[in-house]
């Protein structure tokens, strides 16, 4: 492939596996496989500068921001560090700290890397004001209630400056199973690992649901004005008189070799700490050797991760399932001889798609690698081709063509890696996946209900499509259970429908009907209609009736909507079993237009003018910035353009949208002066 296709095909891939990492909170690919895509776009951009696009992933050192809390601006920016697999590159960065340094005597801290969530911590008077997620390094979710249940998190220190802490917040392993073995006994879909639960507790809303899950933070950072300490070490012995949680895993070495041997010490150790670690972070200890030492664009010269690569083991291939998703695609799932990986039995792995299974050319009873992807998914990574020896069926594994569940041919679409089911209303996984997809709690919330329960109403005839829950009763649902067993281990539960679990399905199906019309769109689960999306078609169409009827050519014209998204709106309300879905649903009440806010006119001091605004401010909230202009007559647009009159301009402003107001020649005003404006 040449380097024009490469770079665009590695861009590509990277901004999707950084996405569903920050944003979804989904791994896709092990840390290693990551890295190396990484360290090769970042190899051919070298070579050939001219062919870099705009949004290269080496520009960055993160994912893009959530949009549930208010964004905050990092008052020291929060890099990444630079990462190695090989202790050879080790030596080479430890040569050239030691030319940076001109030779002078230096020592390393050795710091277990917890793989958890990046959190920064703000102190001011000796309280803890402010926690805030790493988000994309410069600007973070404001997180602060949630970051005040760390039990170990201490509320008061006696320290009166300004400063702040970093910290890896995490669930401990003995918690997560604690509350995955819960969430089975009530019928729910249990957690996919620690760290993703631990990312997904952290941005609830409710902090009492947070503080109940016992989340747990390691502070590894002191960050101030002042010159409160010389070393790193120092600070960590400061840290721990303030009563903060460092691990005791830290070591201050004097030399590489005395890091490297750490590094394979914890290599041993590393599943008995309470939480997943991915390697070992090494620091030069002094802070004026940092200074001299300073910054790349993206990472500081003064320090290094080393990761661990991935546990791999070998085991025999049983044979091959397949799952249906939501949408209906279809994923191959290898069955294992019972194999021990990173203190966890793993049984089965994925194999992602057809086009893998081929590139493996797997055999029953085959002898296969298994990895766990960053130390949480297990995948198939080869086979032993040697191990082979006349099993009793030779033939290669074939993909299905007809979908497991429900018997339909499976369909591919042009240029996609998944077969799908087309049998989307009747394949009972798909029933099953969307109203999974309509109740979680992005969507419309409804908390009492879960997979097993829904098994049982589908079971029962009960429901087939979401609307159908708004027509439970009390009488319907009461007595219903059904015993689970699982598969793998053979254990039974019983899923049960009993009084107080009644009542609290039904309250939460009716208090779902106050979610607004955003929300109840994102959970009809239209194919690439995700929660970005579904915001800006309720505030463009206003209602599910404009929305239904929009042509293509119209649902392009709304921001980020492309030709796919467009194309997969307009088939959805062409299917008629759809439209009489939504129709029911309108029926039971549920929230299918945008609820326009009532504004009181203040004034005609914006007639006529068009305003955008960027960042955060003072002493405006966002809906409260935007109703200013509009009860003053203003009139708020999407976009910077020649026709914009004033870009009001707060902390933690956007770059782009500043670089083309300028280009454009559009005023920018500070907070203050839009005030001025509205006296004037």
């Amino acid at each position: 492939m040449n380097p024009v296709d490469r770079i665009q095909e590695l861009t590509q891939q990277i901004n999707h596996y950084n996405e569903q990492y920050y944003q979804n909170e989904t791994s896709e690919i092990s840390d290693q496989e990551f890295d190396f895509m990484l360290k090769e776009l970042e190899e051919l951009e070298a070579k050939h500068p001219e062919l870099k696009l705009s949004d290269s992933p080496t520009h960055r050192v993160g994912g893009t921001i959530t949009k549930d809390f208010a964004t905050v601006e990092h008052t020291y920016p929060m890099l990444s560090l630079s990462n190695t697999y090989s202790e050879e590159e080790l030596r080479e960065w430890d040569e050239r700290v030691k030319k940076g340094l001109l030779d002078a005597p230096y020592e390393y801290v050795c710091e277990i890397k917890f793989d958890g969530i990046s959190l920064s911590m703000t102190y001011e008077n000796g309280y803890l004001v402010r926690g805030v997620t790493r988000g994309d390094g410069t600007k973070g979710d404001d997180i602060t209630a949630n970051v005040k249940t760390i039990r170990s998190l201490p509320l008061k220190v006696i320290n009166t400056e300004t400063f702040e802490i970093r910290g890896e917040g995490f669930m401990p392993n003995t918690e997560f199973e604690k509350i995955n073995a819960q969430l089975l006994e009530d019928g729910k879909a249990t957690l996919a690992n620690p760290r993703n639960a631990a990312s997904g507790t952290f941005k609830m809303q409710d902090s009492s649901v947070v503080a109940s899950r016992n989340l747990d933070c390691y502070v590894y950072q002191f960050l101030s004005e002042s010159d409160t300490y010389k070393t790193h070490s120092e600070s960590l012995e400061g840290l721990k008189s303030l009563g903060f949680n460092v691990s005791d895993s830290s070591r201050l070495v004097t030399n590489i070799d005395e890091a490297i041997a750490y590094i394979h010490e914890w290599d041993q150790k590393r599943h008995t700490l309470p939480c997943a670690t991915d390697g070992i972070v090494i620091k030069v200890n002094s802070y004026a050797q940092r200074e001299d030492l300073g910054f790349t664009s993206k990472s500081p010269r003064w320090a290094i991760a080393y990761k661990y690569k991935a546990e791999n083991k070998s085991t025999k291939l049983l044979g091959v399932t397949y799952q249906v998703g939501r949408t209906g695609a279809v994923t191959p799932v290898a069955e294992l001889k019972p194999v021990s990986l990173s203190m966890t039995t793993v049984r089965r792995a994925t194999l992602h798609n057809a086009d893998e299974m081929e590139r493996l050319g797997l055999v029953i009873g085959d002898s296969v690698f298994v990895e766990k992807a960053g130390e949480i998914i297990p995948k198939i990574t080869g086979v032993d081709h040697s191990q082979r020896q006349g099993e009793l069926f030779p033939e290669t594994i074939k993909f299905v063509t007809n979908c497991p569940a429900c018997n339909t041919p499976l369909k591919r679409t042009e240029g996609e890696a998944a077969w799908y089911c087309p049998n989307e209303k009747t394949c009972p996984p798909q029933v099953s996946g969307r109203i999974e997809h309509f109740i979680q709690r992005k969507a419309l919330d409804i908390d009492s209900l879960g997979q097993g329960k829904i098994e049982i109403l589908i079971e029962n005839g009960l429901v087939k499509d979401p609307a159908d829950l708004y027509q439970l009763t009390y009488d319907k649902l009461l007595g219903l259970e059904k015993v689970h067993t699982d598969e793998v281990t053979g254990k039974s539960r019983k899923v049960s429908f009993k009084e107080k679990t009644v009542e609290n399905i039904l309250k939460g199906i009716e208090s779902s009907k106050n979610q607004p019309f955003e929300m109840v769109l994102f959970g009809l689960g239209i194919r690439f209609v995700g929660q970005t999306t579904a915001d800006k078609l309720a505030s463009y169409f206003k209602n599910i009736d404009a929305l239904s009827i929009a042509t293509e050519e119209q649902l392009l014209q709304v921001p980020d909507v492309g030709g796919k998204v467009a194309q997969s709106i307009v088939a959805y309300f062409a299917d008629e079993e759809n439209v009489q879905m939504v129709a029911k649903l309108k029926a039971a009440g549920l929230q299918l237009e945008t609820i326009e806010r009532e504004t009181v006119s203040e004034g005609n001091a914006l007639e006529g003018l068009l305003l955008l605004y960027t960042g955060t401010f003072k002493n405006y909230a966002r809906q409260e910035l935007e109703d200013k202009i509009a009860s003053n007559g203003g009139k708020l647009v999407s976009g910077v353009s020649k026709k914009l009159n004033y870009l009001i301009v707060g902390e933690g402003a956007g770059p782009s949208k500043l670089a083309k107001a300028e280009k454009l020649g559009v005023q920018m005003i500070s907070e203050e002066e839009f005030e001025e404006l509205l006296t004037s």
